[in-house]
């Protein structure tokens, strides 16, 4: 008898799904690119409005109403003030949202931080906008934004002259206590980046991949520990501030994979009462060229000697290397907000065509998948494939992903 064998090159192209219902799908009216800003808002008269920041022009950003998670309804959509800039990024407290521009070239004049008023949903307006425009800035590329009172965001700056170009964004803090006029409490960046630090250049180690450097990413910050920020800081690692002083942050510790693996640390995410850590690599080239890149656990009982664990396991990347990015990008970080499910047993993650996968890690050393959501890809997607960007869970357990190019928001339930 003749077994049939799986031809890999073809995995990406499957639909699969396995302890995820979707419950519906909205292309956002031909505007389905989006990135990695997901935030809910309780309207005043009672509706669920999600915001989703676009990956690229012409759109800013677009609110859906989701009080029905099977019949999300787009609320407005808004342009971008230029053509040659991306919002990308945003976050909601109460009716004020936060949202990055970082402009596609240095020097341009829309980089930085704007705040909206959206307590009228479909008419957001302008509060302020904090720029963070220089000859060596593309401004905001994300930020993190949960208490009202300050806004951490990875950002260039008009004083801030790096060595190398793709060294530009550091850790910023944003006063924004009167949103109408933010003014930044304080900043860091690892040392030797910038010209005339004294400490030595750090080598760059991965020229050949996409986008890498020694820069911000993810720049978070929990109420169990305000005078922390945990920073993923691409090819510079995952790391511990001690920002109880916010104008002199000061590094408390650092983790690293790279070499040998390919940095491009992207977000760390502290679960405190089990003394976790999760940190993920970002894929940044089709075909798998850059795998793997993972979703990490890491023993932080002690936050100033990290201790990698365990990995969250993956498919044979083969089977997604044919067509688009495979390996980890986002997780739910389980953002301090009312609206944002809290749970330090299962991680939710993106991982481009290899879709949304879940996981246990009730036992940290073995974490096991046990859901994913990889839908068909998208009609007109450039890769061929699903490029699913990032994730988000409301406290009703109801889970929103996007598509990084033109599939738009997928809304689904955890059957687990």
């Amino acid at each position: 008898m003749n077994t049939p064998t799986l031809d890999i090159r073809t995995q990406a192209d499957r639909p699969l799904a396995r302890n995820m219902t979707l419950l519906a799908q909205h292309e956002l009216n031909g505007f389905g690119g989006l990135g990695e800003g997901m935030s809910i808002q309780r309207a005043k008269d009672g509706r669920r409005i999600i915001w989703l920041a676009h990956e690229a022009a012409p759109k800013n950003f677009t609110a859906v109403d989701v009080s029905d998670p099977r019949q999300p309804k787009v609320v407005v959509q808004t342009d971008l003030p230029g053509a040659k800039m991306r919002s990308n990024s945003l976050d909601v407290v109460g009716d004020v949202m936060a949202v990055a521009y970082q402009t596609e070239s240095w020097g341009g004049k829309e980089a930085g931080l704007e705040l909206f008023d959206i307590s009228d949903p479909e008419h957001p307006r302008s509060i302020s906008f904090f720029s963070c425009a220089g000859e060596h800035s593309r401004g905001v590329h994300q930020l993190w934004f949960v208490d009202g009172d300050y806004v951490h965001m990875s950002s260039g700056a008009d004083d801030f002259t790096p060595h190398r170009k793709m060294d530009d964004q550091i850790y910023r803090i944003i006063d924004v206590r009167n949103p109408s006029k933010p003014k930044e409490a304080g900043r860091w960046w690892l040392p030797g980046t910038r010209v005339g630090d004294s400490e030595p250049l750090p080598p760059l180690d991965y020229p050949g991949f996409a986008g890498g450097g020694f820069r911000a990413h993810n720049t978070n910050v929990y109420p169990e520990r305000p005078d922390r920020a945990y920073l993923g800081y691409l090819d510079g690692g995952a790391l511990v501030l001690d920002i109880s002083d916010k104008a002199h942050p000061k590094r408390i510790s650092s983790w690293t994979n790279s070499p040998p693996y390919t940095g491009f640390m992207h977000t760390v995410v502290p679960l405190f009462d089990r003394g976790l850590m999760l940190v993920t690599d970002e894929s940044t080239e089709n075909n798998a060229r850059d795998w793997p890149k993972l979703i990490w656990v890491l023993d932080a009982r002690n936050e100033e000697n990290l201790v990698p664990i365990s990995t969250c396991p993956l498919p044979d990347h083969q089977a997604y290397a044919a067509r688009g990015r495979f390996g980890a990008h986002n997780i739910h970080e389980n953002v301090p907000v009312p609206t944002a499910w809290q749970n330090d047993q299962i991680v939710l993650g993106t991982f481009f065509n290899g879709g949304l996968r879940a996981f246990d890690i009730s036992n940290p050393f073995q974490p096991q998948e046990i859901g994913v959501f990889v839908p068909p890809a998208p009609v007109g997607a450039p890769t061929g494939t699903i490029q699913l960007n990032d994730v988000f869970v409301d406290e009703r357990e109801i889970v929103y992903t996007v598509d990084r190019h033109v599939g738009g928001l997928y809304i689904l339930e955890m059957d687990f």
